[in-house]
């Protein structure tokens, strides 16, 4: 059934909601005394449940297993096997231990992720009341049908979207389904109007929103699936979890690390058998010891430790990440679609200027803490030294049916009730030294006419304290300004009430439409003294809008807005530094969007872009895309729209960071590359579709998480530049073994080569994924996506650079101890040569001390490392203090000395190494600096980095 249409049995074409609420019943063939039991019956055998179906899901078994066979760890078995075969099971069980550890908590942190969908169930209520056979009854939510007749009171969660037969001042929240946090006031009457979006239509409820004030009946028109959250539901299981960047980045890399590993292999083992003329067996082990040798064990690890020292900090900073793997979407960010209302904006309604007869006052201080002044001029102006504002602000703080909560256990700040338009205008009173609660006492209210969408206004009648004009009683009415200024045939000016003229009544309204244009809210604020004589009946249920709302005098404007968070525009700005684009995606008109963009900078030209849901919905995606490439603000957009824009971004190649925190949000939020739900505001639908949750609701937070994201990359890659440049010191020992055909004893062994890549490297090697942010990390654009992890740079640095610098001084060092103490003829065929295991001993030892050096350097890649402190990453000190006590124990131990082939060195083999680490240390500072230099010469008029 829909309900845009009239039931089937129903020949009239219109709408539901175009038909006036007596004919609805007729509609979907029901009557006010609710469904028989036959019709129930009939109807939950056609439509079932009343509920969120859920989609069947993979098997746990099989998410566990998948996690112990993608590229990396299908590559890591089989290094531990190669491991098996080289005679070496205590290191085969090592690489293989690496393997479950890493598989073992991705599953974890997969299993806890992706439960929107039972999110959605509970937000559901349990119970509902209905008429059925002419009688109230409490039922189950998910036995609703279409025709059900529900009963709605305040505080009351709907269950099925509805059509509104009766209702007495119903406002409905429905933020969960656009975001929008002010109350939604709901009619009865038909709606003929055309081209409104769904949650406009003010005679239709939906489920998942709550009655926040008033009553009703509704006709149930649509349930489960079929509902406006079901349909959110629908999308958001639909959303398949694709990999992050860097997952399809690692997946590149282990093809690239297997090529150059089985490529060295191979031509090591062909070189070998069939150049050098070693036997096979010996062959095949040293070509499969080079193999195991390229293949970082350790990557996977240092993967993982730096997502989770990143969640760490970002933690610190507000933003709570419930996948590793999100982390380094994060830094590869280019476009940011934000809503505006609690992320951009406090969510708190906060009067800014009040507006007296061509007097314009400014209100300091936002949020609802009253806290602040009310100005003239620059001038500090109290209620007591001004009689018009007294009564302006007192009038206002009357005519008001929200109340101000003070800090609390549950809350640390001033919340609300009622609504928020409301609450500002009592905080405002405060600011100038008018207390609403002794203004309540002094002046009680006797009636309320509560606002109409048709009268655009609203007004209350209290007691006077002390008689006035001859009047005991006044009403305070405020509303639409158009409205109040037309119904007013007086003002107040200077302290008296003068004649209404066209000439003020011109003057207001350029005020109201100034205000407007800059995407404020401007209500009006009037009274009218209530004197008998003036023909106005006694009993206060006589009370009408025709009898009260008119000769009204007219006071003041009020002016509000919600105000952009103070630390927002220095966010975006720094977005914008760091090539981010920023795209508001909100619930809110098109002109408050377009004011709070300008003011944040979200937006810099004088005619941005915005676009409606409906101008969206006839967008093609070809039209969107171009539309894209430009600033752009989208209001009043639905949630599959949402998602539309989301879907486009990601198809033009950006990587999309989505904010939200409603209902309506959460499709997009699982779409996106990476979500971000609020933590205060958020409903538990958009934190469950989530990848990252924002303790404070601050647009700021998402740029400090950008900014961790970053470095992950960051710390990755100078990972692979460390590991990558002891590969190359690994292979040239045995190349010059090999080409000089045997000449040269082999420097290293297969046990050492080993030794190299599961022990020393690797503590050092996992201290670098703890790096925090470099200072220009937000200086510069996004990356590539497409761009690899092993780029050129990264690949000539670590082979051709760091890798023949190490090499020359294991190839030094080697060289040292032979033409010391006499060329070893036979060197492995006693198998006691205590010359050749110190030759080895040295080569193994001055990888290990060039690669201390190295470390220090791959800390970053143009800033002097001295900048950031040479020893302020603690991670990597334990590594290297580590990697000293394994070595020298290898050198030392008798027990190791026979299993790696080592013997001890003297106090001059220690003093030559000792002098790598600096040496190599102060050739990379040169290389940097002389980088510095030439990209500050590239980019004339621009602070390059100072070192």
């Amino acid at each position: 059934m829909d309900d845009h249409t009239a039931h089937s049995s129903c020949s009239a074409p219109s709408p539901i909601q175009q038909l006036p609420a007596g004919q609805v019943y007729n509609a979907l063939d029901s009557a006010p005394s609710g469904l028989t039991a036959e019709q129930v019956q009939t109807r939950q055998a056609q439509y079932g449940k009343n509920q969120i179906e859920t989609q069947k899901k993979r098997s746990p078994v099989l998410l566990f297993l998948a996690n112990f066979t993608h590229l990396m760890a299908i590559l890591l078995w089989i290094a531990g096997i190669i491991a098996l075969l080289a005679g070496m099971p205590q290191l085969a069980v090592a690489v293989w231990m690496v393997n479950v550890i890493n598989g073992v908590f991705s599953f974890w942190q997969e299993f806890r992720a992706g439960k929107a969908t039972e999110a959605l169930r509970k937000m559901l209520p349990s119970y509902v009341r209905i008429i059925r056979h002419g009688q109230e009854q409490k039922i189950l939510a998910e036995d609703l049908v279409p025709g059900d007749v529900m009963l709605l009171a305040e505080g009351d969660r709907i269950s099925a979207d509805a059509r509104l037969i009766t209702c007495s001042d119903l406002q409905a929240d429905q933020s969960t389904l656009t975001g929008e946090s002010n109350p939604v006031r709901k009619t009865a009457d038909a709606v003929l109007k055309t081209g409104l979006a769904r949650a406009e239509i003010p005679n239709l409820v939906f489920a998942g929103t709550s009655v926040s004030e008033g009553n009703g009946t509704a006709m149930v028109t649509q349930t489960g699936m079929k509902t406006e959250f079901g349909k959110i539901a629908n999308l958001t299981q639909e959303m398949g979890a694709d990999k992050s960047p860097l997952q399809k980045q690692l997946d590149r890399l282990t093809q690239q690390i297997s090529v150059i590993a089985i490529s060295f292999g191979v031509s090591f083992f062909l070189a070998a058998f069939f150049f050098v003329r070693e036997p096979l067996a010996p062959s095949f082990i040293f070509a499969l010891g080079m193999i195991v040798a390229f293949i970082p064990e350790g990557l996977l690890p240092t993967v993982t430790l730096s997502l989770a020292m990143a969640v760490q900090r970002m933690s610190r900073r507000n933003a709570l990440v419930k996948k590793l793997a999100s982390v380094e979407a994060l830094g590869s960010t280019s476009v940011i679609c934000t809503d505006k209302t609690g992320t951009l904006t406090q969510n708190e309604m906060t009067v800014i200027h009040l507006w007296l007869a061509g007097r314009e006052f400014e209100v300091t201080g936002t949020g609802y803490a009253p806290v602040g002044e009310v100005r003239e001029n620059g001038r500090t102006i109290t209620a007591d030294n001004d009689a018009n504002l007294r009564l302006l602000l007192s009038a206002a703080a009357l005519c008001n049916n929200a109340r101000l909560l003070p800090p609390n256990n549950e809350f640390g700040r001033y919340t609300v009730l009622g609504d928020p338009t409301e609450a500002c205008l009592g905080v405002a009173a405060q600011k100038a030294g008018v207390d609403p609660h002794a203004l309540a006492e002094h002046t009680p209210r006797l009636r309320e006419l509560p606002f109409e969408s048709r009268r655009k206004r609203m007004s209350t009648i209290h007691q006077l304290e002390t008689p006035v004009e001859n009047a005991s009683r006044i009403a305070y009415i405020k509303g639409a300004p158009n409205e109040i200024v037309r119904l007013s045939t007086f003002i107040r000016i200077a302290g008296k009430t003068e004649p209404m003229t066209e000439e003020l009544r011109t003057q207001i309204m350029e005020a109201n439409d100034r205000y407007a244009r800059g995407g404020l809210r401007v209500l009006g604020v009037a009274y009218r003294l209530l004197r008998p004589q003036d023909g106005l009946p006694v009993a206060l249920s006589a009370y009408t809008p025709e009898t009260i709302e008119r000769e009204m005098v007219f006071i003041g404007l009020t002016v509000m807005a919600d105000p952009p968070r103070p630390e927002v525009a220095a966010a975006v700005e720094q977005c914008r530094r760091a090539g981010i684009r920023i795209i508001m995606i909100t619930g809110d008109y098109g002109l408050t969007a377009e004011s709070i963009a300008k003011r944040i900078g979200i937006v810099q030209g004088e005619h941005p872009r915005v676009v409606s849901g409906i101008d969206l919905a006839n967008l093609s995606d070809a039209q969107l895309k171009s539309y894209l490439k430009d600033e752009i603000i989208f209001a009043r957009v639905a949630p599959e729209q949402k998602l539309r824009v989301v879907s486009c971004l990601q198809e033009m190649g950006e990587i999309v960071a989505v904010t939200g925190d409603g209902v309506n949000d959460s499709p997009a939020l699982k779409k996106a590359d990476i979500g971000v739900a609020m933590g205060i505001t958020g409903t538990d639908v958009a934190k469950e579709a989530a990848d990252m949750i924002l303790t404070d609701d601050n647009f700021a937070s998402i740029v400090h998480a950008i900014e961790e994201g970053r470095a992950v990359y960051s710390n990755i890659r100078k990972f692979l530049l460390y590991i990558f440049n002891a590969n190359m010191q690994e292979a040239i020992p045995s190349a010059m073994f090999l080409f000089s055909r045997g000449a040269i004893p082999l420097p290293l062994t297969v046990m050492q080569l080993l030794t190299i890549d599961l022990g020393t490297d690797m503590l050092p090697a996992l201290g670098l994924g703890t790096e925090r942010p470099e200072a220009t990390t937000m200086s510069q654009p996004p990356r590539d996506p497409k761009e690899p992890l092993l780029t050129r740079s990264v690949t000539l640095r670590a082979f051709l650079w760091y890798g023949l610098l190490g090499s020359a001084a294991s190839a030094f060092s080697y060289f040292f101890i032979n033409l010391r103490n006499g060329w070893p003829a036979v060197p492995l065929a006693s198998g006691n040569d205590p010359v050749y295991f110190q030759a080895t001993a040295i080569s193994l030892a001055a990888i290990v001390f060039v690669q201390i050096g190295a470390v220090f350097n791959c800390r970053t890649e143009r800033q002097s490392v001295f900048r950031i402190g040479l020893f302020s990453n603690k991670q990597i000190n334990r590594g290297i203090l580590l990697e000293l006590i394994l070595i020298f124990a290898l050198i030392y131990l008798p027990p190791m000395q026979q299993v790696f082939h080592m013997a001890a060195l003297d106090i001059w083999d220690i003093l030559l190494l000792c002098a790598w680490p600096p040496l190599i240390l102060i050739i990379e500072e040169a290389r940097k600096a002389l980088a510095r230099r030439n990209e500050r010469k590239r980019r004339p008029g621009k602070a390059g980095e100072t070192g």
